[in-house]
């Protein structure tokens, strides 16, 4: 396999010209077109202009490539969760071959796809981006959840979607604060995000993917959630002897697979949870984990202010 990535590196290499950064020049005398180059976790790459066949490593990059209108034609799954992001319906997902889970990619599956473009995370992927190099040009973006705009912009450029990215992304956001002002004083409610994992529980703070988005909103935060004092503020675990910290006026919950939804039922069917003050008021909201926690995307950004809306607007 590494012999046949090489010999891809070699074949792609003489078809790439110099280009300046962020700019797109013809490549003469080649039948790849245009390449521009990207600056990304790993360094620099020069990727095609308009690339055809997209190889995505993260659960934020397929929902990325579906809400620029790019389809993949490889992704990786994200372990638990066994599937791709079904919000965007079935018809948006078919015909993309699985290449292996987030953490361990598939490298012979990814190299049979034969890319030319692959959008992955130094966060997850680093110790694979020298081997998937050699296969594909191949830009990977820093960390997840905490950068994920930084992130849809990035790779929305390493698409070359890079306009259309930053429009979605202010639509998503005017949208957001919108429905905030909608609610009047919306800072004085506070929404609570729980996650219940196969061997912890665990509540979302500001800057976790679904923590930023309710923050857009301008929605206010359970104190505990608000993660004080620590120096990762995305999430904090609690043990089911100490559910009652997830209360809040609204409290969210999503469960990771299959044993994760045996523990949230174990726990919500408990004396604890039914006393929560959210639980009495009938404020407790089961909602979809691939968009509340592992679509990290404007797609899934989306999906969850229709939950919020659903929810808080009447």
């Amino acid at each position: 396999m590494r012999r046949l990535a090489v010999a891809l590196t070699a074949a792609l290499a003489l078809g790439v010209g110099l280009t300046a950064c962020g700019e797109s020049d013809p490549v003469a005398g080649t039948g790849t077109g245009e390449t521009r180059e990207i600056t990304h976790s790993m360094g620099t790459t020069k990727v095609p202009a308009e690339p055809k066949r997209v190889v995505v490593l993260d659960t934020d990059k397929i929902d990325t490539a579906l809400s620029l209108g790019v389809t993949p034609v490889g992704a990786a799954t994200a372990g638990e969760a066994k599937s791709w992001p079904t919000y965007f319906g079935a018809d948006k997902l078919a015909g993309i071959t699985e290449v292996g889970v987030l953490t361990e990619p598939d490298l012979e599956a990814i190299n049979a796809l034969n890319p030319d473009l692959i959008l992955g995370s130094k966060f997850r992927q680093e110790k694979f981006y020298d081997e998937l190099a050699k296969i594909a040009p191949t830009v990977f973006t820093e960390k997840v959840g905490v950068t994920w705009k930084e992130n849809f912009l990035l790779d929305g450029a390493a698409l070359g979607k890079e306009q259309q990215a930053k429009d979605l992304l202010a639509e998503y956001e005017k949208r957001a604060k919108d429905f905030g002002a909608k609610l009047g004083d919306a800072s004085s409610r506070k929404v609570s995000i729980v996650r219940f994992m196969p061997t912890e529980i665990r509540l979302y703070g500001p800057d976790s993917f679904s923590g930023i988005v309710v923050g857009d909103t301008g929605l206010g935060r359970p104190e505990r959630q608000m993660l004080a004092g620590k120096e990762d503020k995305r999430m904090d675990r609690v043990s089911p002897e100490r559910i009652a910290e997830a209360d809040g006026d609204v409290v969210f919950v999503t469960a990771y697979g299959e044993k994760a939804a045996a523990e949230q039922a174990k726990v919500t069917g408990g004396t604890l949870w039914k006393g929560l003050s959210a639980v009495k008021a009938g404020k407790a909201h089961v909602v979809s984990d691939e968009i509340w926690m592992t679509g990290i995307g404007v797609g899934a950004a989306n999906k969850i202010l229709d939950d919020l809306e659903k929810y808080l607007a009447a």
